[in-house]
Formats: C-alpha cells, sequence, structure tokens
C-alpha cells in the first residue's frame, strides 16, 4: 500500500511534541519531509525519526519533493499566509496550524488561494477532537438539551511558548486570544452551529507582557440571538489550568472537563451523561484523530472538520475583538 507522503515547515515545539512524532507512528504516512529556518535543527529531527529531507529554504523543498501530497504548516503566525499560498500554487494540500493567520485578511488570502488551485485547507483545531467535545457535539446536535442559545467557555493556563515571537504582536498577531482564546471561539461558534456574528464587547489586559495580552475577556452577540462568552489567561492568579465549555439550551445543558449532560424531562432534571472511558491524555488523543483526520482528508474519504469558511468566520471577530479592546466599546460586526 502506497503511503500518503507529507511535508512540514516549521519545527518549533508543536511539531516535535505532536504532529512528527503521531505522523511517524502511522503505516499510511510518510514524513518526506522537514524544513526550518535553523537548518540544523531540521537536520537534527530528521535523524531522529528517519526523515529523507530536511531544508531551510521552503522553495526548494517544494521543488525536490513533488511526490509530496501535503504541507502542514507549524511556523510562527506572520509566516503562515507566504507558505500556504507557495503550497497551494505548487499543488499541496494545506494543514495550517492555529491560527490561520493574523488577522481577517490574511486568512481571506489563504482560503481564496486554496479555492483557486482547488486544494484542501485544514486548520488545525485539535480541541474538537476530543472525546469529550465530540460526545457533547452529539448531544448538542441531535438537540437532546434543546436549541442552544449561550455558551460559556475558557482556557487559563500557562503561556504555551517562550520563544520571542511569540510576545511581538507584528508576528503573532495578538497575545493569549490568538494563542488560547481562538481555540474557545471556535468550539463556541461549532457548538452554536456557525451563526453570523452581530457584536462584540471585549476587554484585554496586559500585567505581565507589553505588547500583546495576556488576560482577555469577550463577550460575543450573534444575530439568531445566541451568545458566546470567552475567558482566557496566561496570568490569572490561580491554581492549576483552567479548560471549560458550557452549553446551555432551552431543554437542558452540556459542559466537559468532566464530562456532563443534563435534560429535563417531565419538569425535573436528568444527567444523561453516557459512561464512556475518556483517555487519559486528552490533549495528545486529540492531536492523533486530527491528523488521522486530515490523512483522510487528502485521500477524499472525509469532508474537513474545520475549513478555511469557519476560519474566516472566527477571524471576523477575532478582528472585532481587537478592535473592541482597543476602544474600549462594543463594535459592531458588519
Amino acid at each position: 500500500m502506497s503511503k500518503t507522503q507529507l511535508a512540514i515547515v516549521g519545527l518549533g515545539g508543536i511539531a516535535q511534541v505532536n504532529h512528527i512524532p503521531i505522523l511517524s507512528k502511522m503505516s499510511d504516512v510518510e514524513i518526506s519531509a522537514v524544513c526550518d529556518l535553523e537548518l540544523s535543527k531540521a537536520k537534527t529531527i530528521a535523524a531522529k525519526y528517519g526523515i529523507k529531507k530536511s531544508y531551510k529554504d521552503f522553495d526548494k523543498m517544494l521543488e525536490e519533493n513533488p511526490d509530496v501530497s501535503a504541507v502542514i504548516i507549524t511556523a510562527q503566525t506572520d509566516a503562515h499566509k507566504e507558505l500556504a499560498l507557495k503550497s497551494f500554487a505548487a499543488g499541496k494540500d494545506v494543514l495550517v496550524e492555529k491560527p490561520i493567520a493574523r488577522n481577517y485578511a490574511e486568512a481571506e488570502d489563504i482560503v481564496e488561494a486554496a479555492k483557486k488551485h482547488k486544494k484542501k485547507l485544514m486548520i488545525g483545531m485539535n480541541n474538537r477532537f476530543r472525546n469529550d467535545v465530540m460526545l457533547m457535539k452529539t448531544f448538542v446536535k441531535g438537540k437532546e438539551i434543546g436549541e442552544p442559545f449561550y455558551v460559556k467557555t475558557g482556557w487559563t493556563k500557562i503561556q504555551s511558548s517562550d520563544q520571542k515571537w511569540f510576545l511581538e504582536k507584528e508576528k503573532a498577531g495578538g497575545g493569549v486570544f490568538l494563542d488560547n482564546g481562538i481555540v474557545m471561539l471556535d468550539l463556541g461558534m461549532w457548538m452554536l452551529g456557525f451563526p453570523e456574528p452581530l457584536s462584540v464587547s471585549a476587554v484585554n489586559y496586559n500585567h505581565n507582557t507589553k505588547n500583546v495580552e495576556d488576560s482577555s475577556i469577550v463577550l460575543i452577540k450573534f444575530k439568531n440571538g445566541s451568545t458566546l462568552t470567552i475567558e482566557t489567561s496566561w496570568s490569572l492568579q490561580r491554581d492549576g489550568e483552567l479548560f471549560y465549555c458550557n452549553v446551555f439550551g432551552k431543554t437542558g445543558s452540556s459542559a466537559i472537563n468532566p464530562l456532563r449532560i443534563y435534560k429535563r424531562m417531565d419538569e425535573k432534571l436528568f444527567n444523561i451523561t453516557p459512561k464512556v472511558v475518556m483517555p487519559a491524555n486528552q490533549f495528545k488523543k486529540s492531536y492523533e484523530l486530527e491528523l488521522q483526520h486530515f490523512i483522510k482528508v487528502i485521500n477524499n474519504e472525509v469532508s474537513i472538520i474545520s475549513n478555511g469558511d469557519e476560519a474566516l468566520s472566527r477571524m471576523k471577530v477575532v478582528d472585532a475583538i481587537y478592535k473592541s479592546a482597543q476602544l474600549g466599546k462594543e463594535v459592531i460586526i458588519k
């Protein structure tokens, strides 16, 4: 059986901890080449995982590997657009790690390029592939809690990366919201069925950072009357990490971490949570399932979960969040 050939560009922590180790264990996948601005790093990683080719020059990698089906982009955010556009032009499908870009304009260029070249584009939103999240989505989509009207989400944790660019707005695009908040924005909008956003009110703080926010509190109203709140921080003074997504419907509610499903029947609220054993490491398992899904996408076996159009809907809200925080008032989304 022929293997799906992939190339990976940007060999930071997320690639080294998740993408490369997971893909290396897949029997139907071959990582044909890796690329990084630090050639020594690329060579070291290639040697460790038995990858035949390593590069510093992305154009050269594309030119010398015509059999590669797709490129996985795990580089810093300001490079996403250029790398994605070059990949599409070379006839490659693309998985780009979140966020898709620094702003809506860049995201739109990426999405339009994928459509122009008729190539597949998937954005890395691994938390959609958490077992508890997928189960919750099944209950919400099945109307087990009635029509959802309010989602309350949040993620407070230590800063994801200590690389210098991570705290530079011109390179990262933003701080904790583009790092963790966009994940919760995605989960919230996904649970609500990606309704059209109406307005955003946001407050950002930078207690321990200079150029980007380290805490963000956001309220989003949608045209269908539903509401989403998002709380993210690298610096809230609390013990441990907190990751939550609570969905409230007209006849019940659901939550994760731990998974809980409640449904009102005969004027009483019942716990209808299924008895399932969750993976010990939801984070790692979500990446495994996401990458397995992407391989199926490349091979035309399934439709894309987390596509370009959804990314544009998210980035429109992201732009409004930063504008609202800057102006100190609610922003209406046109």
